[in-house]
């Protein structure tokens, strides 16, 4: 079984379609896991995939996209869908990092770091994860760094996605300190 493609196919239903699985969300954006491995077994591609093969993809992800607990399981960030998925406030790192493509930099000036199409902005605990987020839009990407805890200490919202990756809500362009 290729676990990549099991993963990228659960991050698909949990982040971006979970109506084409017909899956049931909680607030907190968990789905059941018998009803994840339902809608997975509708496809012949996927029809023997168990539990253990979940907790497995999950366990050994360097990414650390999802989360299993109480027999369910979740997306820690990505989402597209219009539901707001509900995260914990937390206290950032007094530093963050954002990857971005050299097109967007002068709307980043202008208006800040804005959600997009997605339901956060991704802030990156470490340059190397930037570097990398930036790259799949860049080849030379611009690195900004994010003067996180004064814009927390200011009002801004931030919420732990998981080790490598923060969320916010925006993030103005007063507290990007390279630009």
């Amino acid at each position: 079984m290729n676990y990549t493609e099991l993963s990228k196919e659960i991050s698909y239903a949990l982040r971006h379609a979970p109506w084409e699985y017909e899956l049931e969300m909680d607030e907190e954006g968990r789905v059941l896991i018998k009803q994840l491995l339902s809608a997975l077994h509708q496809n012949p591609k996927w029809e023997n995939v168990i539990e253990d093969d979940l907790i497995e993809i999950v366990q050994k992800s360097e990414k650390k996209r999802h989360e299993i607990s109480d027999g369910k399981i979740r997306a820690f960030y990505g989402h597209s869908i219009p539901m707001k998925i509900l995260k914990e406030e937390k206290m950032p790192p007094n530093y963050l990092y954002h990857g971005t493509a050299r097109r967007f930099m002068d709307s980043i000036a202008e208006k800040g770091l804005l959600p997009r199409s997605r339901q956060y902005v991704h802030l990156s605990q470490d340059i190397e994860t930037a570097e990398n987020v930036g790259k799949r839009h860049d080849n030379n990407p611009r690195i900004l760094v994010i003067d996180s805890l004064s814009a927390w200490k200011d009002g801004i919202k931030f919420y732990y996605g998981n080790e490598k990756v923060w969320l916010a809500d925006m993030v103005p362009s007063k507290y990007i300190l390279e630009k």
